[in-house]
């Protein structure tokens, strides 16, 4: 006996890759229905609308993040360097292998969608909230000196975040493609530098 569909889970794949790919304006509800191959009155029995599909993508985000085990280990590590590597690799690593998600983030806040802001919080906000906790601790530690540990920690995650995109959606953009590792090899150590006492 095959296994069961789960009919949403299927429609929000499909939704995401769709949404990721042509944005939520040019994304039909026909369409939808044919990439998941079901009539359109068989996917409104389980979104009412379109929107509703929408933002049950972007709330599913959240769930692909996979940031929960590397913030467990990360959570009491005494050196910055392996703190902030690690995120650095762990956020370049998930979104050149699901560039759909940051295809889908950009499209969201160039559309204005109200449920952008809230992405983003759970997205980029969760790194930054994240580092910015592991240098107030480290600094309480003695082994950062004191600096606006919001900003620090919001432009290290924006760099990543930015080296992500310039590997992936940005490719051939900008002249000489680096390799992330290679950015983030070179950058660390000045970020260190600025943080060590």
């Amino acid at each position: 006996m095959a296994p069961k569909v789960n009919r949403k889970t299927e429609i929000i794949k499909s939704a995401t890759l769709l949404f990721s790919q042509d944005g939520f304006d040019r994304v039909t509800v026909k369409r939808l229905a044919h990439a998941v191959g079901i009539s359109e009155p068989a996917l409104y029995r389980h979104f009412k609308s379109k929107e509703a599909i929408y933002e049950a993508v972007l709330e599913s985000i959240q769930d692909r993040l996979e940031y929960t085990q590397l913030f467990e280990s990360l959570k009491d590590e005494p050196d910055i360097e392996v703190v902030l590597a690690e995120m650095a690799n762990h956020i370049i690593e998930f979104f050149t292998l699901n560039i759909d998600l940051y295809r889908l983030l950009l499209y969201s806040a160039l559309r204005g969608h109200e449920k952008a802001k809230h992405v983003f919080q759970i997205v980029r906000g969760t790194y930054i909230k994240f580092l910015q906790k592991q240098l107030d601790r480290l600094h309480s530690e003695g082994r950062i000196v004191e600096k606006r540990n919001d900003i620090t920690a919001r432009c290290f995650i924006g760099m990543v975040f930015d080296c992500s995109l310039g590997s992936t959606l940005w490719r051939g953009f900008q002249g000489k493609v680096h390799d992330p590792k290679e950015v983030v090899d070179n950058n660390i150590p000045i970020y260190v530098r600025g943080l060590k006492t």
